[in-house]
């Protein structure tokens, strides 16, 4: 297939086959496949912008699926699972998975969620893309207004979706650019986790654990010592807060 926006990697064929069938009505070119073999041999010969994935693969795991795609591509993967648990969220989310959605799942809803992450993905590679054009010298061109100050020489570059720290740019994942822009677009005031659901993801069926886990990879970027983090502080039982800068 050409121009495969969406893969769904399912083992329940019904239920791929469903899903990409409506995908594929309105508009977004989709394909499934059943497994894990399947998944790797599909996306060895087409290029594609996001991934639907189970967990459960028959004898291999979805988990294992996501560990090894990170290894080459960097594309969006939703999660998509009847198991509920926490910890399956937060493996999923740490593995490099970008959200989880829980079955069973509304078509259209999960349709909007997919359209949403498409966009965000494809400005930040357009983004890119323009950034590479001119390599390092138009890096140094990028104006002032484009960066938001974190820490001495550490800026979030809105032009690029990337940190720029001392000079060195380092990648953001789509909701982790769009989570700490909000975050210091708010700066000096306690964000509750309910605002983050309502305004970052803006999606319903998002669990809370997986702004824990994004917090944290974002920590992991932009702290001394992501332990005791001095940018982003927890306001312990009710959200986060970046200090508004004097």
């Amino acid at each position: 297939m050409d121009d495969v926006k969406v893969l769904m990697i399912d083992d329940d064929e019904l239920i791929a086959r469903s899903t990409s069938e409506y995908f594929n009505i309105v508009g977004v070119k989709t394909a499934y496949v059943t497994s894990y073999d399947a998944a790797v041999e599909f996306l060895d010969k087409q290029e594609v912008s996001l991934l639907l994935l189970d967990i459960n693969l028959g004898d291999k795991s979805g988990f294992d699926l996501c560990k090894k795609i990170r290894e080459n591509y960097d594309m969006p993967i939703l999660f998509i699972s009847a198991r509920t648990s926490d910890d399956d969220v937060l493996i999923a989310l740490n593995i490099g998975g970008d959200d989880y959605i829980k079955k069973p799942y509304t078509l259209n809803i999960l349709l909007a969620k997919v359209k949403a992450v498409l966009d965000r993905y494809e400005k930040a590679r357009e983004a890119a893309r323009n950034a590479a054009t001119d390599g390092k010298e138009k890096t140094k061109a990028l104006s002032a207004d484009s960066r938001i100050l974190i820490r001495e020489d550490l800026y979030l570059d809105t032009a690029t979706h990337k940190l720029i720290d001392h000079g060195n740019q380092e990648e953001l994942r789509a909701m982790e650019y769009k989570l700490l822009l909000y975050l210091l677009e708010n700066a000096g005031r306690v964000i509750t986790r309910d605002e983050l659901l309502d305004n970052v993801w803006e999606d319903e069926n998002t669990c809370d654990g997986t702004i824990t886990v994004h917090i944290r990879h974002i920590r992991e970027k932009i702290e001394s010592d992501p332990k005791n983090p001095e940018i982003i502080k927890t306001a312990y039982g009710v959200g986060y807060m970046v200090e508004e800068k004097r």
